[in-house]
């Protein structure tokens, strides 16, 4: 059964950089043998989480590149895509973007920023994914 796991952003170093968790959470994925795809909300943020990626300490080598690129795809653990590109979707997905990720997944990671004005639609998106039949978890990080 497809799980959503709703993380919720509330100690200072990741409201600082809420960037800095999604890593966090591909670096576990990766460490778990999880191919993973990041929904980027534009192509921007795609980069900066590419940059990241990159600059995780010298012993944290996470294969990631970002979708639409000419390498091959099928190599990278953790595959960051902008909204204009369509990319396939993977057993592990990490989404920053509005809307609720549909069915293909075993598992959806949500990251929810620390301001309140961002929490109302991911409590409708909770609603969604529970409808769907979804298992739920919240981890407050």
């Amino acid at each position: 059964m497809a799980r959503a796991d709703f993380y919720l952003i509330q100690t200072p170093r990741f409201k600082e950089q809420p960037l800095r968790l999604v890593c966090e959470l591909a670096r576990k994925a990766h460490d778990a043998g999880l191919p993973t795809l990041i929904l980027a909300r534009n192509a921007e943020q795609a980069e900066a989480l590419d940059d990241m990626l990159w600059d995780m300490g010298e012993d944290a080598y996470i294969p990631h590149q970002i979708a639409g690129a000419d390498l091959d795809e099928e190599e990278a653990d953790v595959l960051i895509a902008a909204p204009e590109v369509d990319a396939p979707l993977r057993p592990l997905v990490i989404n920053l973007r509005d809307a609720p990720v549909q069915d293909g997944f075993d598992r959806v990671l949500e990251v929810v920023p620390a301001d309140d004005s961002a929490r109302g639609p991911l409590r409708e998106r909770w609603k969604q994914y529970q409808a769907r039949g979804l298992t739920l978890n919240k981890h407050d990080m």
